[in-house]
C-alpha cells in the first residue's frame, strides 16, 4: 500500500521490534509513521528518520536528531486539491529544514501533537 502513498501509522511494539538495533538500552519507540517508503519514530530520546533510498531500498540511511537540537517546526495542512501535508523541522545549526510528506492516511494534527509533546520538554 505504501507504493500508493497510503502512508499510515505503525504500531509502536512493532516498530520497537523492528528497529530494535538502532535503539539505546531503554529507549522505547512511542510512534511510528509510515510515509510510502520512509518511515519516522518518535522515541523518548529522538526523532529517528529512516530513508530508504534508490529503486530496491537497499540502501538505507538513518537520521537521529535529538529533540533539544530541534529549534522549531512547522505543520502545512492538506488541502482540497493538494491532499498532502507537510511538516518541515529545523535542526540547531542548520538554515534548512528536514521536510516529511504525509498523505491522507496520517492525521497530521496528531503527528504535530507528538513533537510537540517530546520538543517542549
Amino acid at each position: 500500500m505504501g507504493l500508493f502513498g497510503n502512508a499510515h501509522t505503525v504500531d509502536p511494539v512493532s516498530a520497537q521490534r523492528d528497529y530494535a538495533r538502532l535503539l539505546g538500552q531503554g529507549e522505547q519507540v512511542h510512534a511510528a509513521f509510515l510515509l510510502i517508503r520512509d518511515t519516522i519514530l518518535f522515541t523518548d530520546r529522538r526523532l529517528v528518520l529512516v530513508d530508504k533510498q534508490g529503486l530496491t531500498g537497499k540502501k538505507v540511511e538513518y537520521h537521529s536528531v535529538p529533540y533539544r537540537s530541534i529549534t522549531h517546526f512547522s505543520v502545512e495542512t492538506a488541502g482540497h486539491f493538494d491532499l498532502d501535508a507537510e511538516l518541515k523541522i529545523w535542526i540547531s545549526g542548520s538554515p534548512t529544514p528536514i521536510e516529511k510528506t504525509f498523505t491522507k492516511g496520517v492525521d497530521i494534527y496528531e503527528v504535530q501533537a507528538i513533537l510537540t509533546q517530546f520538543v517542549a520538554r
